[in-house]
């Protein structure tokens, strides 16, 4: 990085980029120009550090890059948005080889194509550590945001995607074990580049739409929590839903709780939301729970006693766990 030098880099890393439909004007200039066909954007950051939220020795600069766009991403679909655009800045040392920095944006590229935006622009700046910060923009098309406020009693709880295989990744990592071993696969991948399944919200658009929504990045017991807080509403979980024999023999083998994987875990990147019970799911769907009167989140009607999730200032001094809502 110090012989190449900042401008040099963004062009190389720029080169030969094709820029989603919804970018009038990529990078090049001052400012990236995005279209707003409805007056308004669905906007999220996020910020990840070295050490903190991921490490170079557990993951490639490509697997961290599809990582970075990847969970702003599914914080923009679970507003009910299309992703459009991405705004990157890096932060990161001088000796830092080039191929590192080439192989996060092509991280970043394959992840914002797969969530159909692209990145638009950003910055590149000289730190002691890596930082990376993403902010994400999404085009509700007309339609009303999906908040996670609009949950009401007796309505079902459903999830789309995995919940698990990350925490999962991560004690692998943790536990220092072979990650060659095919059992270890899955979860190591998962852990690495999270996959939203954005489809399955953004095919909802226009029909199906749930009345509550949100993405389920620190856990699925605190993430729950939220949206319990902002309907009013109380939810009761139920374990049966959840469980997962692959898991549970992968926990067994790394003598981990399975369970505590899936319901607080986190950055699995599924969505959860709720529907009324009269209405059918849409396909990808299945129902996880139930919404009561009351407040927070309970299991099969009892409160959690372990852990419910992550948050960024409790356990500072915690093994880097990638998670970053």
């Amino acid at each position: 990085m110090r012989e190449l030098g900042e401008f040099a880099l963004i062009d190389r890393i720029n080169a030969g980029r094709e820029q989603a439909a919804q970018v009038l004007l990529g990078p090049g200039d001052d400012a990236a120009l995005l279209a707003a066909p409805d007056g308004r954007f669905v906007v999220s950051t996020d910020m990840l550090v070295e050490g903190r939220h991921f490490r170079f020795d557990w993951s490639t600069p490509r697997d961290i890059g599809r990582k970075a766009i990847a969970q702003n991403a599914a914080d923009v679909v679970a507003m009910g948005a299309r992703p459009t655009g991405f705004v990157v800045a890096l932060g990161c040392p001088a000796d830092t080889p080039v191929p590192v920095v080439e192989g996060i944006a092509d991280g970043m590229w394959l992840e914002a194509v797969r969530a159909g935006g692209s990145i638009t622009g950003g910055d590149l700046v000289l730190s002691e550590q890596w930082v990376i910060s993403v902010t994400a923009f999404g085009d509700l098309g007309g339609q009303a945001a999906l908040t996670r406020s609009g949950a009401g009693v007796g309505e079902v709880v459903a999830v789309s995607g995995e919940l698990g295989w990350s925490a999962a990744g991560l004690a692998v990592l943790s536990a220092g074990a072979d990650t060659s071993d095919p059992a270890f696969a899955h979860a190591l991948a998962t852990h690495r580049v999270p996959q939203p399944p954005y489809a399955e919200v953004i095919d909802l658009f226009g029909e199906h739409i749930p009345t509550a929504l949100t993405d389920v990045s620190d856990g699925l017991l605190a993430d729950l929590g939220h949206l319990a807080h902002a309907s009013g509403v109380a939810i009761d979980v139920h374990a049966a839903a959840l469980t997962d024999p692959e898991l549970s023999a992968l926990a067994d083998r790394l003598e981990a709780d399975a369970a505590q994987w899936i319901l607080a875990g986190g950055e699995d990147h599924a969505f959860v939301g709720t529907w009324p019970s009269s209405t059918a799911l849409p396909p990808g769907w299945r129902p996880i729970g139930v919404v009561t009167a009351g407040s927070g989140v309970t299991v099969d009607g009892t409160r959690p006693s372990g852990g419910t999730g992550w948050e960024s200032f409790r356990g500072a001094d915690a093994t880097p766990t990638g998670h970053n809502r």
